[in-house]
């Protein structure tokens, strides 16, 4: 039987249960005062599905509350399968498969992908490679900068620096607004620990970088060495994989994607990358991940489109 066909994709009531119980594992919380002891279901033919009642600053809430869902029209089941196709598709879902597979309007579905992009933005902030473990480094180029004139050098276009830990499985990518030893620096020493072995291509700007790590290998892909003649290990060819990804998923499926929204993309990207099947994580277990992430992240219409 298909995944696709659970009661939670299709009843409302389903939805909002399923959902309770993966937010609220432990029992209701409120979340206007967070208390979780005097909490009182509103029952009535005319109570809308999921209504609660705090005891304690007598507020009524439901699960949507402080979440990407909260004051979205839109029913929780249309949600829930929209989250589990962006979870399962390698290389994504457009906005306009939303569309039609949802039958909600291109607005919505825009403003829908936006939202759970949010809901799988990683909180975890713990620098990689604090085992020793070999962290892959490497910047990319995609699609225009806003403004910018087409040059040979490539400064036209986007920069994006992303880090692969070898021993988690994990990436993490930063949109850049200029590759220089500075900018790459400061994401490197937030992101790397110290004992990290750094792996990187011959950029000069990695030079002085890799000073401050455990160790620090490089190739020569300009000479055509993607893996050291010398050790095996050395290689950015991980973080390259994870690029082919990415660049597939922006050209063939979002084919354009503004600046302003580009960090929630890579966010989407890193995501699935991160809990791949390769690492043990199946597509419905991918999806109950990105929804215990919905909590306090809200994103209204105006910020997403960049007007506020």
């Amino acid at each position: 039987m298909s995944i696709l066909s659970a009661p939670h994709f299709h009843n409302e009531k389903a939805a909002y249960a399923y959902i309770e119980a993966r937010v609220w594992p432990e029992g209701p919380v409120c979340p206007h005062c967070g208390c979780f002891g005097r909490i009182y279901e509103l029952k009535g033919k005319s109570t809308r599905i999921g209504v609660r009642k705090c005891g304690d600053c007598r507020k009524p809430f439901t699960v949507k509350v402080g979440t990407i869902f909260e004051s979205s029209h839109v029913p929780l089941r249309y949600w829930l399968q929209a989250m589990f196709l962006m979870a399962s598709s390698k290389k994504g879902i457009s906005a306009n498969q939303l569309h039609r597979t949802l039958g909600v309007t291109l607005k919505t579905a825009w403003f829908m992908a936006h939202r759970i992009r949010e809901a799988m933005r990683d909180g975890d902030l713990a620098p990689f490679g604090h085992e020793g473990s070999p962290v892959e480094v490497d910047e990319t180029y995609i699609g225009r900068e806003p403004g910018e004139p087409v040059t040979k050098g490539g400064n036209h276009k986007m920069k994006v620096l992303s880090l692969v830990d070898r021993a988690s499985g994990r990436a993490r990518s930063h949109v850049l607004d200029y590759v220089t030893a500075k900018t790459v620096g400061e994401i490197v020493a937030t992101n790397l620990s110290r004992e990290a072995i750094l792996m990187t291509d011959e950029a000069r700007h990695y030079v002085k970088i890799g000073e401050n790590y455990a160790g620090h290998g490089h190739t020569n892909h300009a000479a055509g060495e993607y893996v050291s003649r010398f050790n095996p290990l050395v290689h950015t060819n991980t973080v390259e994989g994870y690029f082919s990804i990415f660049k597939r998923g922006m050209r063939g499926v979002y084919q354009h994607c503004a600046k302003r929204h580009l960090h929630r993309y890579l966010a989407e990207f890193d995501f699935r990358y991160s809990n791949r099947v390769a690492l043990g994580i199946g597509d419905a277990a991918r999806a109950d991940i990105a929804l215990r992430g919905i909590v306090g992240k809200r994103l209204t219409y105006q910020t997403a489109r960049g007007q506020a």
